[in-house]
């Protein structure tokens, strides 16, 4: 692509970098954008000590960093701080941090006394190693895009997930809030797909998530249940199961980010679930990957915001904004 000015400051040409988090989804971006994607030695020393070192020099050069932040998630947070001081140190004209899935997300507040707001830390951490810009998709809570002090880009995978269910044409459907706090997500997904929506209330002891009540009528109905991210699955497989308890017929689920930390594999296999669709901000390992899942990807999705950050046109009008 074509050198491009945003601003005063003028960028060089593209340049696409994986660390080793998800370098499939890399690829689908670089492919996308049909630039190859540039080389660098990633490796970890006995020691566990990370090291980074690029192929070719990205002096004055538009550096995208594709780097989800997902498990082993310290290793990975690591290898991003490490990646991005490596182009700082030569001369990268602008350094994008493309983190499609944002670990801490849920630790972004003082919800008890004496702990960390450690999603404002790792936002501090990736300014400070030197990035220009962030890239993410389906923040878990919106106000941690205030946490950074650079430009922060959050996308949505929405359209996506939308846009599968309406090709589906799943008749007699109803969304599905799997808590309050997904409420709003869910209520917009009902609109586009133009069905009914219902909300599981439930409250938490200690770990543990405790379904209280379903707020709406599912009986007779196939449910699609709506929310950002599945981890362990205990949210999610209760809800499935209290559906089923209050008559609705099939039960599909659809998430951004299939986190998937055990045993939300086996949780998911017992569920009386019909279908899990989740995208790929997060690579699957093939122990991990169910016969009811369906990935979509985000790669194309991430390209074309990177093309637009790259040409200094503008990512919301994308999304109708």
């Amino acid at each position: 692509m074509e050198r491009r000015q945003s601003g005063d400051k003028m960028y060089g040409e593209l340049a696409i970098f994986s660390g080793r988090a998800n370098p499939q989804l890399a690829k689908e971006i670089a492919d996308y954008l049909k630039v190859p994607l540039r080389e660098a030695e990633v490796s970890q020393f006995p020691n566990e000590n990370i090291f980074v070192q690029l192929h070719k020099s990205v002096r004055s050069q538009d550096v995208f960093l594709i780097q989800p932040t997902c498990s082993p998630v310290s290793e990975h947070i690591m290898e991003l701080l490490i990646f991005i001081d490596t182009l700082r140190r030569d001369s990268a004209g602008r350094i994008t941090a493309v983190i499609p899935y944002y670990a801490y997300g849920r630790t972004d507040k003082k919800d008890q006394p004496r702990v960390p707001i450690t999603a404002r830390l790792l936002a501090d951490m990736i300014s400070v190693a030197g990035a220009d810009r962030f890239l993410t998709i389906d923040l878990h809570a919106g106000q941690i895009q205030g946490f950074f002090t650079i430009p922060v880009d959050e996308i949505t995978a929405f359209h996506l997930l939308v846009d599968y269910f309406q090709k589906k044409r799943i008749p007699n459907a109803v969304a599905v809030a799997p808590d309050i706090g997904a409420s709003k997500k869910a209520r917009n997904f009902a609109e586009k797909l133009d069905i009914p929506l219902a909300i599981i209330e439930k409250r938490r002891a200690g770990t543990q998530a405790q379904v209280l009540s379903l707020i709406g009528e599912v009986k007779g109905k196939n449910a699609i249940i709506f929310d950002d991210e599945v981890d362990t699955a205990t949210t999610l497989t209760e809800a499935v199961q209290l559906l089923k308890d209050k008559g609705s017929r099939e039960v599909y689920a659809c998430v951004t980010h299939a986190v998937l930390s055990d045993p939300a594999t086996e949780r998911l296999r017992a569920a009386p679930l019909k279908e899990l669709v989740v995208t790929n901000t997060i690579p699957i390992p093939p122990h991990k990957e169910l016969e009811k899942m369906t990935v979509l990807s985000v790669g194309p999705l991430l390209g074309e915001v990177i093309r637009r950050i790259h040409l200094g046109i503008s990512v919301g009008e994308m999304f109708g904004e």
